[in-house]
């Protein structure tokens, strides 16, 4: 394709993305890992309403463009089309501050088959930050502004970038500086964690305050603090905007994407409802997954019950009889026997 050609084959992949509200898989560090993905993903597909995409954990660019293996490791799926098993496509989070390398190492993953690049401008956690990654970008808009601009520049003219922030580091004084920052740069859509990065994640998150960038040219996707139907109806209301990026509650509740559909649908019928009994074998699944070893695994899967004791009262009973066990045959057995 030449270039126009390619400018009208990214136009058209945008508009199919968003001729309806798009429901994402959020990125988050060291909890919705390749497995994870997979997990979820494939939960959301069997309830019939799956994830329209997810997004990869960051990939961290600080010194050199980075080898294949690396974003291999990050994410395997681009191995298949970029795509978990379930068919949900995966996009590329980089994280950094070099305009020059940040660019180089996107043009470099779409070579490898990225659908979509995503760039981080929201992580909260200090070590990033310390180094300059992440949300604390936020009081930098002009570089911000330089690092999308630039990865916008290297990648193939067809293939969408986006970003995701929150609303500001310290408070939400530079929102407009922000704003103008994403509205010139070239970016195709923006994700917003309702919160600035002193917040943090604690309650509430300040969904009203994304209107503010509901006058960019470009689709705005909600996200914070949705943990049931309620807070995203009320996320859509205050934002502004009907599309949502779920996180920790799409852990907590793997079925809170069909719930939330549900509610504006006449085709999802009761199927759009996880039960417990219906999780125990996603659960083994998880701990029969890929990984470095049944330590990690054991750990991992420790983590994730520990939130889905906030979903299913069946989970902090299960969470009662596991919590020191370290053997991963053991706690399968216990997952069986819990159906019996």
């Amino acid at each position: 394709m030449n270039h126009n050609q390619q400018l009208q084959a990214r136009q058209n992949t945008i508009q199919q993305l968003f001729t309806k509200p798009v429901r994402l898989l959020a990125p988050m560090e060291g909890l919705t890992d390749p497995l994870m993905r997979q997990i979820l993903t494939q939960i959301a597909t069997d309830l019939g309403r799956p994830y329209d995409w997810s997004v990869s954990e960051f990939i961290r660019v600080t010194q050199t463009v980075l080898p294949a293996h690396v974003f291999y490791k990050y994410v395997p799926e681009l191995h298949h089309d970029a795509k978990t098993t379930s068919g949900t496509p995966i996009h590329i989070q980089l994280l950094g501050s070099d305009v020059q390398l940040m660019a180089e190492n996107a043009a470099y993953a779409c070579e490898l088959g990225a659908p979509v690049i995503d760039i981080n401008f929201g992580c909260p956690a200090k070590t990033v930050n310390s180094h300059r990654g992440g949300s604390v970008l936020l009081d930098e808009p002009e570089v911000m502004h330089e690092i999308i601009s630039a990865v916008r520049c290297a990648v193939p003219a067809n293939i969408p970038v986006s970003a995701k922030i929150r609303l500001g580091y310290t408070d939400s004084s530079r929102m407009d500086d922000i704003k103008a920052a994403i509205n010139d740069s070239g970016a195709d859509w923006l994700t917003i964690h309702a919160r600035t990065k002193t917040q943090g994640y604690k309650p509430p998150a300040y969904w009203e305050k994304i209107q503010n960038f509901n006058t960019l040219n470009i689709p705005v996707i909600a996200n914070g603090e949705i943990w049931n139907l309620e807070h995203a109806q009320n996320c859509m209301a205050q934002s502004g905007t009907a599309h949502l990026m779920l996180g920790r509650g799409a852990v907590t509740r793997p079925d809170l994407i069909a719930q939330i559909d549900k509610a504006n649908s006449q085709v999802l019928d009761d199927k759009a409802t996880l039960l417990w009994q219906d999780l125990i074998a996603h659960q083994i699944n998880f701990l029969e997954g890929a990984a470095k070893n049944d330590v990690v695994l054991v750990g991992r899967y420790k983590q994730w019950l520990g939130m889905l004791t906030k979903g299913y009262f069946e989970a902090q009973q299960l969470w009662e009889s596991i919590k020191r066990e370290k053997n991963k045959a053991v706690i399968i057995n216990a997952l069986q026997n819990s159906l019996r």
